[in-house]
């Protein structure tokens, strides 16, 4: 492993406190990067703390911690250079459209969306003159939009758009984007969806529990397989390190099978048919958890 006083880069990594986020601090680490490694909590920062990671509180929807950071970055007291952006701070919120609040809409595009738009301005700057990389964390819920994922979705379809604008934006300038699209990943953001849907769950009338008793029962199915046969957040790490090391990297990289599957699928099928598959497989989880 490198040592720290040769560590020349720096590396951001938000959403870095579990998962894939600290999976992925800790892998380019162990790559030689300098990880300036985003999280909320003083008791998530002095959990992560290693050599070659330094913890940095960043709520990505706060201006004055995102301010901090670029005044982190510009005044590295090693003179190190910012050479990577992995966006992967987000949350899940999932419940049907019809009953999902407005509040919980925002907080969904304030984390997941604004968030990434506002970080990725703030350090645009800098990775300009580095010609760095940024690494944007999607997922299959930009390809596919399941029922009950429709807030999810719109977020991750919405990431999509912006990688695509940002790649050619910044291809003429040396800054390479990146979109990584990971499939089922065992991480605590199925807990986090799983508390936020039983939340949810208690605001429904009673004709909306009726209506969709069968597509909560499927959610969780899916939320405890996914935690339960879900690749490691170590592997998704070595995805995103694979990306970060490439000279010319792909404009995306997935992560598991389901991964691939899901990105492809929408060119080979028709509307209606993937929502027959998906109803198919809904109604047979569902059945998992009567």
């Amino acid at each position: 492993m490198t040592s720290s006083h040769e560590r020349i880069h720096l590396a951001i990594v938000t959403g870095a406190s579990s998962g894939i986020g600290k999976a992925t601090a800790e892998r380019l680490a162990a790559d030689g990067f300098h990880v300036l490694a985003g999280v909320r909590k003083q008791s998530d920062a002095r959990t992560l703390a290693a050599p070659g990671i330094e913890p940095i509180i960043l709520d990505v929807t706060d201006a004055d911690h995102i301010r901090a950071l670029v005044n982190r970055v510009t005044h590295d007291p090693d003179g190190r250079t910012l050479r990577v952006l992995v966006n992967n701070a987000g949350v899940a919120v999932n419940a049907p459209i019809e009953v999902l609040s407005l509040e919980d809409w925002r907080f969904q595009f304030d984390v997941s969306l604004f968030g990434q738009v506002a970080l990725i301005r703030a350090l645009l700057p800098v990775l300009l003159s580095t010609r760095g990389r940024i690494v944007n964390v999607t997922s299959v819920g930009g390809r596919v939009a399941m029922a009950n994922f429709g807030a999810y979705s719109a977020v991750k379809f919405a990431m999509e758009a912006l990688s695509d604008s940002l790649r050619r934006e910044m291809e003429p300038f040396g800054v390479s984007v990146v979109k990584i699209t990971p499939g089922a990943v065992s991480t605590n953001l199925t807990e986090s969806g799983l508390a936020a849907a039983s939340r949810i769950a208690d605001t429904m009338t009673a004709d909306q529990r009726l209506r969709y008793d069968e597509l909560g029962r499927a959610f969780t199915a899916q939320a405890e397989g996914f935690a339960r046969d879900g690749v490691t957040p170590e592997r998704a790490a070595g995805v995103i390190s694979k990306a970060v090391a490439a000279r010319r990297p792909k404009t995306r990289y997935t992560i598991g099978r389901d991964g691939a599957m899901f990105t492809f699928m929408p060119r080979i099928v028709s509307d209606r048919m993937l929502d027959s598959m998906l109803r198919s497989q809904n109604k047979s989880l569902a059945k998992s958890k009567a």
